[in-house]
């Protein structure tokens, strides 16, 4: 009961609804467990998980399929043939690297055209006198687009 007190002391009261079982699974480190043999596959060997695709390309009996006759297949042949998905050539970190790389460097391009290169109008605005000629052209009101109406024509 002493250990109890200790981390009920420690832990807060959020930590104490959970059950004690989660609170060991916290405090031990995880233990790896080998992955037991199928049972069907009997005495076929244990063949490593190795592309097709990443071994070298002559030397041969098949070199098609990179495989020599009477070589075992592989449990899952059909994923790690030369016919499976392609294996990547580089790591899946550094072309997600590369990516958003690339991705920055068209991003800044795009900013660097909107803001950096636009150039300077050649000319001033022009300006007119009294309020943009409101009053020689008869006022805000005169100039007041006209209003939608729904007519149809028969």
């Amino acid at each position: 009961m002493s250990s109890l007190r200790l981390i009920s002391s420690v832990v807060s009261k959020r930590h104490l609804s959970l059950s004690p079982l989660s609170w060991r699974a916290y405090a031990t480190p995880a233990t790896f467990k080998p992955q037991e043999k199928d049972p069907q596959l009997g005495d076929y060997p244990d063949l490593p998980w190795v592309s097709d695709q990443e071994l070298p390309a002559r030397g041969w009996w098949d070199q098609q399929m990179r495989r020599n006759f009477g070589d075992p297949i592989q449990e899952y042949d059909e994923v790690l043939s030369m016919w499976g998905p392609d294996a990547p050539p580089i790591p899946p970190h550094k072309a997600l690297f590369q990516l958003s790389l690339a991705f920055s460097a068209f991003v800044g391009f795009g900013f660097l055209c909107k803001y950096a290169l636009v150039p300077e109008r050649p000319t001033v605005p022009r300006e007119y006198p009294y309020s943009g000629l409101v009053r020689e052209l008869g006022g805000l009101e005169e100039n007041k687009a006209r209003e939608e109406t729904e007519e149809i024509d028969e």
